[in-house]
This record gives structure tokens, sequence and C-alpha cells, in this order.
């Protein structure tokens, strides 16, 4: 969580922190193998050079950014969760608990299917 500190010390809405601290704390601890950093200030997950998900503050929702096809691959199940989505992000609303399934299998979905890139974002 170190590495998320500089980007955490920036959010001023303490209930945005909160909810921002849980979320990169749940996603450490659920993929221990995911390097932590910061770029485009946000924080974010990488596997092996290659992006992984990201996160950032808005005022009305968290905004999860895993790429377009991970978008595209969960549309339909991020739509019966109830969340709205554009091409690049999902948004978590603050007032509403986290869908971490929801999360850990878009997480896992990107962690397969970029096992093999060697580049951070896909082609």
């Amino acid at each position: 969580m170190q590495a998320f500190a500089p980007y955490l010390d920036t959010l001023t809405d303490p209930q945005h922190r909160a909810r921002m601290e849980e979320v990169l704390a749940w996603a450490m601890q659920t993929f221990p193998s995911l390097s932590p950093r910061i770029a485009w200030n946000q924080p974010m997950l990488t596997d092996h050079g290659t992006f992984i998900i990201g996160f950032s503050e808005a005022a009305k929702h968290m905004a999860v950014a895993p790429e377009a096809l991970a978008m595209e691959r969960f549309a339909d199940v991020i739509r019966q969760a109830g969340y709205t989505q554009t091409k690049q992000l999902i948004r978590f609303p603050w007032d509403r608990p986290v869908d971490y399934a929801l999360l850990e299998q878009i997480i896992a979905f990107n962690m397969l299917d970029k096992a093999d890139c060697d580049t951070f974002w896909r082609k």
C-alpha cells in the first residue's frame, strides 16, 4: 500500500479515501503477484509490466478502468450488477458497496488474457 500513498494523500474526501484504500488493499491481498504503481495520476496494478487495472476518484464514483476488451467481455455482468460504464471504465458509486466478486472476475480475466502480453496496453 505504500506505493499508493502519494495518490491517496491527494484525496481530500475522507469517504473517498477510505473506499479507495479498502479497494486497493483488497486487490493487493487478493492478487499479491500484481505490482502496484501510480501512472497518469492514478493507482494501477500491473503484471509482468503489462497493465491489468486502474482506479481513480471522481465526484460521484470510483472509476475502475480494466481496458476496453474487459469492458466488452463483462458489459452484461456490469449492467446486471447495477453499475454504469463507458467504453473504458466502470463507475462504482461511493454510496454503494463494491461488488468484489465482479472486480475479482475482471482482474483475473485480464491476468489470464494478458499472460503472454509483452506490451503495457493490449495491441
